[in-house]
């Protein structure tokens, strides 16, 4: 694969997150509409004006955002694999294509540092995806999982095209699974930590409980991190591989980022030249990460193996 084109200068990565993209300096934008693509009418181009718009959308379907420049030859590859399999998907996901040159705000909104990046969004929440060039059968199984993710979130929704049998039948939330939707939703972060916590006291086997825990701690990690903070802790982490806060926060800013691999690789070579509490700690991390990324997504079995070497 070759190397992926870095941000340009006036993009500065960081992540600025408050249960969702920080979208705060793109508020005062007057919203303009969404050029539709030639190539599918699932996608759109979206800039710095239209993007809150096309956010909104992640409650009716999940948005796949690919964030790309006309510098990048690896963007219009991957964008042109996206536009094919949004038609393939018949309006059950959604494709905004962002270039990071013109729209700059956006990118650092998801804390990007190269291009092409994919990320995506459900219920206006953040979902790891991928960065880089990637065959068209691999990105059809992230966008599968992201599909199952989005329904276990009750976002089951049509842009059009035949109906869903599936998604008409899709089953009401629990209780309070659909507390916790509700609590993120409204930015209530300790809220939703609550409900999820309180699912999984009275049923302990809860994946989708467990799931929704792990993403909810990540969410609140990472809002407490700001730009400045962001570039201190890569900065320390570089530094010194024994800083094990900056360990923890820069695996959570890539994972949050969309660099899944890179966080695996990180708190596993921890784990292997660390004993102890320390460890530990990060063994106990890397784990509620894998299940933020999906249990099913082939960089948690890729990172699995390299986790039992470091272990044995």
């Amino acid at each position: 694969m070759s190397q992926n084109t870095p941000m340009p200068p006036n993009a500065t990565p960081g992540i600025n997150l408050r249960g969702a993209v920080d979208l705060s300096a793109l508020k005062n934008r007057a919203t303009s509409p969404s050029t539709p693509s030639a190539g599918s009418p699932y996608a759109v181009d979206v800039n710095e004006a239209s993007f809150q718009e096309f956010v909104q959308l992640s409650q009716k379907v999940p948005v796949v955002v690919s964030l790309g420049s006309g510098r990048s030859q690896q963007s219009a590859q991957i964008n042109a694999v996206l536009e094919k399999l949004m038609n393939d998907y018949s309006g059950k996901i959604a494709l905004g294509r962002v270039d990071v040159d013109s729209s700059p705000q956006v990118a650092q909104a998801f804390g990007i540092t190269a291009v092409p990046t994919v990320v995506a969004l459900i219920n206006s929440q953040p979902v790891p995806m991928f960065e880089g060039d990637l065959p068209e059968a691999q990105i059809r199984e992230f966008l599968d999982e992201l599909l199952k993710v989005a329904a276990s979130n009750g976002v089951t929704g049509n842009l059009g095209g035949a109906p869903d049998p599936e998604a008409a039948t899709e089953p009401p939330l629990p209780p309070l699974h659909q507390a916790a939707r509700d609590a993120i939703d409204a930015g209530d972060l300790e809220g939703a930590e609550a409900s999820y916590e309180k699912a999984l006291a009275e049923m302990p086997n809860d994946a989708a409980a467990k799931i929704g825990l792990a993403q909810v701690h990540l969410m609140r990690r990472a809002a407490e991190i700001n730009v400045v903070q962001a570039e201190d802790f890569r900065t320390r982490a570089a530094g010194d591989r024994d800083d094990l806060e900056a360990a923890l926060a820069v695996a959570d800013l890539d994972v949050t980022g969309g660099h899944v691999e890179d966080a695996f690789a990180r708190l596993v070579k921890f784990i292997g030249t660390h004993f102890g509490p320390e460890r530990d700690t990060v063994r106990v991390r890397l784990l509620e990460l894998y299940d933020v990324v999906g249990v099913s997504d082939p960089r948690v079995s890729a990172s699995r193996q390299a986790l039992a070497r470091a272990l044995f």
